[in-house]
């Protein structure tokens, strides 16, 4: 069942804390996670995380996930956001940023972006526009730039999206995913 799946985008410059709490967290909920990113025509790729330099692989393509396949979608903190949205051809979206688009059209997935994951979004800003948002205090100007509505708020749930304030909030983000994930699938 998609509501009991997980993707989680991956890159270097990750926070450790905030993953490995995601690894175990959905897992205690049996909640699988798939960490995702762009592979660059690789089978693999290992990335550092920020904090510790802590090695973390990833195999599973960002180009090959199809979103309705997931109960929710997570761009975590820090900078892997701002290494996703790297493009070669400056007039297409990056395959992440497509990958994103893609799942604001698909109201069944849960969107749950946390902290500097809103760089992500900062390409196809009407997907936010209008909503209820909460993100670092580095990006409050962004967002309203965006057209989106700065709350002050830890997490801040606006329908299919979930926004959470800092990678160190990832407990509370995450409960809220898990719930709203919970939820749903109670209503299948």
């Amino acid at each position: 069942m998609a509501d009991s799946r997980v993707a989680i985008l991956m890159e270097s410059d990750y926070y450790e804390p905030e993953i490995f709490y995601y690894q175990r967290r959905f897992a205690e909920e049996g909640i699988s996670v798939d960490f995702i990113t762009r592979l660059w025509g690789q089978t693999s790729i290992t990335f550092t995380g920020h904090e510790y330099r802590a090695p973390f692989p990833v195999s599973l393509s960002l180009e090959d996930v199809d979103p309705s396949d997931y109960g929710a979608l997570i761009v975590p903190s820090g900078m892997v956001s701002d290494r996703l949205r790297y493009t070669e051809d400056v007039d297409r979206l990056a395959p992440a940023t497509e990958l994103l688009r893609r799942a604001f059209e698909d109201t069944r997935v849960i969107k749950g972006i946390i902290c500097h994951g809103m760089w992500l979004a900062s390409s196809i800003p009407y997907v936010v526009r209008g909503r209820k948002i909460v993100c670092h205090n580095n990006l409050v100007g962004d967002v309203r730039n965006m057209g989106a509505e700065y709350v002050d708020k830890d997490v801040v749930i606006d329908g299919d999206l979930v926004t959470g304030r800092s990678g160190q909030h990832c407990h509370l983000f995450a409960r809220t995913l898990v719930d709203l994930l919970t939820q749903k699938d109670e209503t299948l």
